[in-house]
């Protein structure tokens, strides 16, 4: 069957259990499993981060609503709402400069 996801209403659903987690994060992967993509909604509170990790390989970000910062060695970005970019392939970490949702997509 076939799902149809709308992400200011996903992501605001995740953010408020984002804001009631004491990591100020929350996820949800809407696809994923059987697929060889991955799709999963984050929602970071302000100043919440995901801390230094590896690149999932080929991935993008997509920031649904708020602001965030990716960082890594050599570099970083700022995106705001509906901006997207691809994941460095190297370790990485992001931060959340406003209440954030971003939609994470991994290719396998």
């Amino acid at each position: 069957m076939t799902e149809i996801w709308s992400l200011p209403v996903t992501g605001a659903e995740q953010l408020d259990k984002a804001r009631d987690s004491s990591s100020g994060r929350s996820a949800l992967t809407i696809s994923g499993g059987r697929h060889r993509l991955r799709q999963t909604i984050i929602a970071l509170t302000k100043g919440a981060s995901l801390a230094d990790h590896d690149s999932p390989g080929d991935a993008t970000l997509q920031v649904v609503t708020g602001r965030i910062r990716l960082e890594w060695a050599d570099g970083e970005l700022i995106l705001g709402e509906t901006e997207l970019a691809t994941i460095p392939p190297q370790r990485h970490s992001l931060l959340a400069l406003a209440d954030a949702v971003v939609l994470l997509t991994i290719a396998r």
